[in-house]
């Protein structure tokens, strides 16, 4: 770097200053940039942050800054960001932009989901960006509120082609930064560190006492500038006078609190008020003041040492200089201000921080002030500052004086930590409650909350046994709770199983039986408790009824209305899908997971999007439709990532098995049955197992497709048989264990005299013709075929042309072999089931009939990414939609379609559905 670049206020940062540069010329060149400033207060974080917006000629720049008393006010460091973008907000989908209308409170509306608000603050700052090159600014991200940060690092990580520059400075970044790219601040060299420190000093000093405290300090610029400040020459002389073991910023703030001892009282009095205040509002702050007698000429001595600037905005040299204004208030003077503060804030425009003020200001319980503070929480929570909403409650019930209304706030408190993913500090607030004066409903409330909260941490087992023991106290004091919550507990003790559990699911349905009475009419979950108690303990024959009528009932709820969207998640994403997948009814597991993904995605619930995201992939997979499945698993990839979250292993696992590749399945399922086994999910487990034996038998490795099989049916029956029993049978016929093989028969023919639907009696003709001869054989293969050619499951259907096409050949039927076989090798190839299409092309090759190995198609010149949006614009989606949907900018969406053009040699989106077809060839155009 040049040493024109160099600014006076930097000392030895060319290596930082270098990185700034090339981020500015990264985004005026079009790039999206994001970068975390990180290092300890005062080694210069916040003057490398006005370099950047000083070499950002050309671009528009925007600044906001983490204050640490206004953590708790949800979306207060976003507005802060974006308030002078909001005209471009009109541009944005309609759903994002009443996500961020709600957010900032402008508009009421429902609850907005944190995933689509980051990606409304994505589009407005592309939109924004679209005008010039735009570079963000965000000091102290440590004191953002927690719904800021999480929509920022949402944006950060989704920025591709927009000319957005995200620069984020912190002394440690919050996990919502995670993953993003960091420059390291560290200290000053010793030779920078020493004429810094020189530069302050009033005369000489020994060298040894500059070197110990230039270590000291560890080059940190801001120390060396402030701590020799109110120093007596006896106490440099002494290395500062002060511990070294004491903490840096500690110490960097004792200089600044020893500065303001030397202001006048007045002066502090103002300085510590203003402190109080995290707005920067100068015209509140001298309301305030005037309200505590403190004059206009208090600003004078303040602003002259350079501590504080009293303009348009009120303005800290230092967050440590305000943090130690702050702490040098007695409790007395803080009540005090905070009372004046309190008084003079609008109650109308800014209840919130009003609330907040009252409640500092309060000097023990106040129930006028908990109630207050109440109201500002359902504001908060109705924002999506779930957040804010449980620090409200939580200060609301420190201040209730009445100790069950205390209770009870500091268990909507606990809900709301839950809801916010602050789990341990949830569960800490439970221990509160449970404390608390004994009241029944409360505790098994509470009982409850920690079932919720096991099962999100994925401690299954304990969430099994929460679930059903909150269950059977809510009974007789709440049942339509208490009968969800057996639902709750019934399809968590069916994902954990007996080895986990006493009894395993039959003991959690023998107890949902005790629940009391539906009500008249049922809701949605009391019909399906009621199917599933049914199912685990008369049987699959007498549930048949009920879930035939709760998977309707599923099915018909209108997906525009808050019940669906309710019954859904929480059905759908377990006992719904399990319904369905029971009944072997693919049909209806599309239709009810491809409606809930698509409520989710409307919503911006990446949570329950990924839940139905499972079921979908496994539909799509029975109906043969590889590639969609293969999009839902780049999908879900990429959403995890623009969460910053692992994404889950089951649907690649899924389609990984069925696709027959070895390597990447055996690992998939390696691990997941080694995660599932640490987490007490039973059921994860033995899925994968199922998943294994369509691997094995795809591969032709027969006694590993019998035993992963058997082990996955025998444990799950209900849960997996339908995923499990195909692949037993097929297995079991082929390494002579026909005992097992008739099992196999014997449990589809209960389920098929049950449910005769045409996918059920498919597979029962087919194990019944593995286990036969002659013509009793000819007739259930033909028969399988039949009725699996009436439904959508072609995956299914393929395999009995496989199956049919194997048997003929062995019994020296050559030509009718090859008209099956070529049917199967057909469909399954072109499916992109791999290892049964080879299974299908061997087939062939010994009937005599030559079969070139036909490759796989695939996206050899585009990412995954790519491909995923070259086929979604294909599909007729707008660039917006395209956007919406895989949570990227209309303008990164664009950026994608080029690069694909330009691959494939296309100019238009006419040309794509052509021109993917032919890929891999050496030249798509005619």
């Amino acid at each position: 770097m040049s040493a024109h670049v160099r600014v006076p206020e930097l000392t030895d940062r060319y290596r930082e200053c270098g990185v700034l540069d090339r981020l500015v010329d990264g985004v005026r060149a079009g790039d999206g940039r994001a970068l975390v400033v990180r290092g300890e207060p005062g080694v210069g974080k916040t003057v490398l942050l006005d370099y950047l917006a000083s070499r950002a000629s050309g671009c528009r720049v925007v600044r906001a800054v983490g204050v640490q008393s206004e953590m708790e006010l949800a979306f207060a460091g976003l507005h802060q960001l974006c308030a002078p973008m909001l005209d471009h907000a009109e541009s944005l989908p309609a759903p994002q932009r009443a996500a961020l209308r709600t957010a900032f409170g402008l508009s009421a509306g429902p609850v907005p989901d944190r995933f689509l608000v980051g990606l409304a603050v994505l589009g407005l700052l592309s939109e924004a960006a679209g005008e010039r090159p735009l570079i963000c600014v965000v000091d102290d991200e440590q004191w953002l509120d927690h719904a800021s940060a999480q929509a920022l690092g949402f944006a950060a990580r989704r920025l591709a082609a927009d000319p957005v520059g995200l620069v984020f400075a912190a002394r440690v970044p919050g996990e919502d930064m995670a993953g993003l790219p960091e420059l390291v601040v560290e200290g000053l060299a010793e030779g920078d560190a020493a004429a810094l420190l020189a530069s302050v000093l009033p005369g000489p000093l020994d060298a040894r006492v500059r070197e110990r405290i230039i270590a000291d300090t560890h080059g940190n610029p801001l120390a060396l500038l402030e701590l020799p400040r109110g120093l007596t020459p006896a106490q440099l002389a002494g290395g500062f006078g002060l511990s070294g073991a004491d903490p840096l910023d500690g110490r960097i703030e004792e200089s600044f609190g020893r500065q303001l001892e030397t202001l006048p009282r007045q002066t502090q009095r103002l300085v510590q008020l203003a402190a109080a205040d995290p707005s920067g509002d100068s015209l509140l702050v001298w309301r305030a003041a005037g309200r505590l007698g403190i004059g206009a000429e208090a600003a004078v001595p303040a602003m002259a040492a350079g501590l504080a600037e009293f303009g348009a905005r009120v303005r800290f040299r230092h967050p440590l200089v305000r943090s130690a204004a702050y702490r040098s208030a007695s409790v007395h003077e803080r009540q005090e201000m905070h009372g004046a503060l309190a008084e003079v804030t609008d109650s109308a425009a800014d209840p919130d921080r009003r609330a907040w003020h009252r409640a500092q200001a309060a000097p023990g319980p106040d129930e006028d002030v908990a109630a207050e503070l109440e109201r500002s929480a359902g504001r908060a929570q109705a924002r999506g500052g779930l957040a804010a909403a449980a620090a409200f409650l939580e200060r609301a019930a420190l201040l209730t004086p009445e100790p069950e209304r205390r209770a009870q706030r500091l268990l909507a408190a606990a809900r709301a930590k839950r809801e916010a993913g602050a789990l341990d500090a949830a569960l800490g607030l439970l221990a509160a409650v449970e404390a608390g004066p004994p009241d029944e409903l409360r505790a098994a409330e509470a009982e409850y909350l920690r079932g919720q909260i096991a099962d999100d941490q994925r401690r299954s087992s304990d969430a099994a046994r929460l679930l059903l023991s909150a269950a059977r106290h809510l009974a007789p004091l709440n049942a339509a709770q208490a009968r969800e919550t057996y639902l709750e507990a019934l399809t968590a003790a069916m994902h954990v199983g007996e080895e986990f559990i006493p009894g395993g699911a039959r003991a959690a349905a023998e107890a949902a039986r005790t629940a009391p009475p539906a009500p008249d009419p049922p809701r949605p979950v009391d019909v399906v408790l009621d199917a599933f108690t049914v199912l685990m303990t008369e049987g699959y024959a007498a549930a048949g009824p009920a879930r035939g009528q709760a998977l309707g009932l599923l099915l018909a709820l209108d997906a525009g209305t808050s019940e669906a969207r309710r019954w859904r998640f929480l059905s759908g994403g377990r006992a719904g899908m399990t319904i369905a997948m029971e009944r072997c009814d693919w049909e209806s597991l599309h239709a009810l997971t491809a409606g809930q993904a698509q409520v989710a995605r409307d919503m911006g619930a990446l949570v329950q999007w990924r839940s139905a995201t499972m079921g979908l992939v496994a539909a799509e997979i029975m109906r043969g439709e590889f590639g969609a499945a293969a999009r839902l698993v780049e999908e879900e990839r990429l959403i995890a990532e623009a969460a910053g979250t692992p994404p889950t292993a089951t649907s690649a696992l899924l389609l990984a098995a069925w696709r027959g590749r070895e390597q990447e399945a055996s690992g998939l399922i390696e691990a997941t049955v080694r995660e599932g086994t640490a987490r007490h999910q039973g059921y994860i487990v033995d899925f994968a197992r199922s998943l294994a034996a369509v691997l094995y038998n795809g591969l032709r490795r027969y006694d590993a497709a019998r035993d992963a099989a058997r082990q996955a049916w025998q444990r799950r029956p209900a849960a997996l048989g339908p995923f499990a029993v195909p692949e037993l049978a097929e297995a079991a016929s082929r390494t002579g264990d026909e005992p097992l093989a008739r099992a196999a028969l014997e449990w589809l023919s209960e389920r098929t005299g049950a449910t005769p639907t045409d996918w059920a009696l498919g597979i029962e003709a087919r194990v019944r013709a593995l286990l036969s001869g002659g013509a009793d054989a000819d007739r259930s293969y033909r028969e399988s075929i039949g009725h699996l050619a009436r439904t959508s499951g072609r995956a299914q259907l393929a395999r009995s042309h496989l199956l049919y096409g194997e048997w003929l050949r062995r019994q020296n039927r050559r030509l009718d072999a090859r008209v099956q076989l070529r049917t199967a090798h057909d469909m399954l190839s072109g499916m992109g089931a791999e290892a049964f299409a080879e299974r299908a092309r061997r087939e062939l090759l010994a009937t005599g009939e030559t079969v070139r190995k036909r490759t796989v198609e695939t996206v050899s010149e585009l990412t995954a990414q790519e491909a995923h949006i070259a086929r979604l614009a294909d599909e007729g989606r707008t660039n917006l939609e395209i956007g919406a949907q895989l949570y990227l900018s209309t303008r990164t969406v664009e950026w994608h379609l080029r690069k694909v053009f330009t691959k494939l040699g296309i100019s238009s989106r006419r040309e794509l559905r052509w021109a993917l077809a032919n890929l891999g060839q050496a030249d798509p155009r005619p």
